[in-house]
């Protein structure tokens, strides 16, 4: 079939297309970094109290006419979930693995083989060529199946998924561990990503799983600091216009675009969306990748969900390439492929093939596409940077933050990043400075620290008031990592002061460089504040965290 682009799968981001896993795990093997020592060992694929769910077999799905890969399901409730089946042809009589791989958000599932593989999204073939079986569907409210979208529910959307496994259980060519519980991996990103936790949390049969650009928690992930996230909330309700989703995410949208907040009811909606909350409930090895320069879906939400799991004993690793649901503005490398990582991952822990190598640990770009590796997140600090200043700004909508004057490099660009690119954070010509030397060669990587003392005023309203910070690099003339924070302040007159983490990035300093802290009144990434007025900062200080004894990767 004919290798397309559409803007569900650009919807996931700019990526590169994946190598050989086996390669690109040797590779970071010849690291010296434990992060990527090899297994000697695999893990017991399922638990032994593991069993599939009662009625397992009464799970029917009917052909399509006209199709030899299509299905219609009747999921737990009744909904018509429109599956596409692949078995691998090369399989030659031989019971495979099979990985499940979901969509993007109001995308239907994949059912082109040849696809190129972006952001770590595999393709049919590659998993084909890995010795798995492939499952793709169209999520509920998407495409070709029926319901109501529920944002990747356990109660909905997950129980989906299980409904799907006991489809697959019934098939030839379908390894099984034992009745109704077939050897089983899921990937995808976004949308695909979040269904992952979501099964994984309630359905003992997931051997392993590859969440890509996921979300920790809807809340501060569209909502940081109670502060909507317009840019990527319009785009995502935009693609979404056609099909049956749930109320509550429309409404959601309509009130930012008026109030710019969002009421209760729909913080309580999107909260329940997890998978923050249903962490403690996944137990199979999670490879969680995550983008530098994804604005909608931050590195701090992939973090959140590998020190969660970390936490409670789970086995984690952890990638960070240039991409994600956002523009690579910079140069993307070729030290992290995600979809090499995703692929080994899967043959690893789902196939149970101990010679495949994965990472352990984490690994990350730059900005100059250099890769480094850690034992663990976060890695074991440096000196930091640190600087002060003061100043004032006007609370205009004139002169904010983005979209950016630097071009999408050639390297990954795609059809998708015309939408992103407007949604991206860019320098501002209204705004304080604070100019942070950079005296020696380091690199940073977490989350700065800023602290402000302010006071200010500003005309009543129900918009909340805020401003935003950002680290631009002027060099490049790039925000770094297209990152901004909304940082909620209290504009009485009186004097405040606050302190907070901003986005964590990643960046290599060079001696006798500057980046620059920049405060600003408004930002194409967020909603408009509470406009009018001024806020003078009396002291602004900022602390950028570095990291010591990485590994680079080679």
């Amino acid at each position: 079939m004919t290798p397309r682009t559409t803007l569900g799968r650009g919807l996931l981001g700019v990526g590169m297309i994946a190598c050989s896993a086996l390669a690109f795990a040797a590779s970071l093997s010849a690291s010296s970094s434990p992060a990527s020592a090899t297994s000697t060992a695999v893990g017991t694929v399922h638990s032994a109290t593991c069993r599939a769910p009662s009625g397992w077999r009464s799970t029917r799905a009917v052909p399509v006419a006209g199709s030899s890969t299509d299905f219609n399901l009747t999921s737990f409730d009744g909904t018509l979930i429109r599956i596409h089946w692949f078995p691998d042809p090369a399989a030659n009589g031989r019971r495979l693995p099979t990985i499940l791989m979901g969509p993007g958000w109001g995308q239907s599932g994949d059912t082109d083989i040849d696809q190129a593989a972006i952001q770590g999204v595999l393709s049919i073939q590659q998993l084909w060529q890995g010795g798995f079986n492939v499952i793709t569907w169209d999520p509920r409210g998407f495409g070709k199946s029926g319901g109501t979208a529920e944002v990747d529910s356990p109660s909905f959307e997950g129980r989906d998924v299980s409904a799907l496994i006991n489809w697959v259980a019934q098939q030839p060519g379908v390894k099984l561990d034992r009745p109704g519980v077939p050897r089983i991996g899921m990937v995808g990103a976004s949308y695909g990503g979040g269904i992952q936790f979501a099964t994984a949390s309630q359905d003992c049969r997931i051997d392993a799983i590859a969440p890509t650009i996921a979300w920790h928690s809807l809340v501060t992930s569209l909502d940081k600091s109670a502060t909507p996230k317009a840019g990527w909330s319009n785009i995502l309700e935009s693609v979404s216009t056609s099909a049956h989703v749930d109320p509550e995410t429309v409404t959601a949208t309509k009130e930012m675009d008026a109030t710019g907040r969002i009421d209760r009811s729909a913080v309580a909606f999107f909260k329940a969306r997890g998978p923050a909350q249903y962490l403690s409930k996944v137990r199979v090895p999670t490879l969680i990748l995550q983008g530098t320069v994804d604005d909608l879906f931050t590195l701090d939400e992939g973090i959140a969900n590998y020190e969660a799991l970390r936490a409670q004993g789970t086995t984690t690793a952890m990638a960070w390439f240039c991409g994600g649901h956002g523009v690579c503005l910079t140069d993307p490398g070729t030290t992290v492929d995600v979809s090499a990582l995703s692929l080994a991952w899967m043959q690893h822990w789902v196939a149970q093939k101990a010679s495949v190598p994965v990472l352990h640990g984490i690994a990350f770009v730059d900005q100059n596409g250099t890769g480094y590796a850690a034992a663990s997140y976060p890695p074991p600090a440096g000196a930091p940077f640190v600087a002060s200043g003061s100043g004032k700004l006007d609370l205009v909508a004139v002169g904010g933050s983005g979209p950016p004057t630097v071009a999408p490099n050639a390297q990954a660009a795609n059809a998708v990043d015309a939408v992103a690119y407007a949604v991206t954070p860019g320098p501002a010509t209204n705004a304080v400075d604070v100019s942070v030397t950079l005296g020696r060669h380091a690199v940073i990587v977490g989350a700065p620290k800023l602290t402000l003392t302010y006071s200010g005023s500003v005309t009543p309203g129900v918009r909340p008031t805020r401003v935003f910070a950002q680290l631009v690099d002027p060099a490049s003339g790039i925000v770094v990592g297209n990152q901004v924070t909304p940082v909620p302040v209290i504009l009485d007159g009186r004097s405040h002061t606050v302190t907070l983490p901003l986005e964590t990035v990643a960046y290599t300093a060079k001696p006798g460089s500057t980046l620059e802290l920049q405060l600003v009144a408004t930002t194409v990434a967020y909603i408009t504040p509470r406009l009018s007025g001024s806020i003078d900062f009396a002291r602004i200080r900022v602390v950028l965290p570095t990291a010591k004894g990485l590994s680079i990767l080679k």
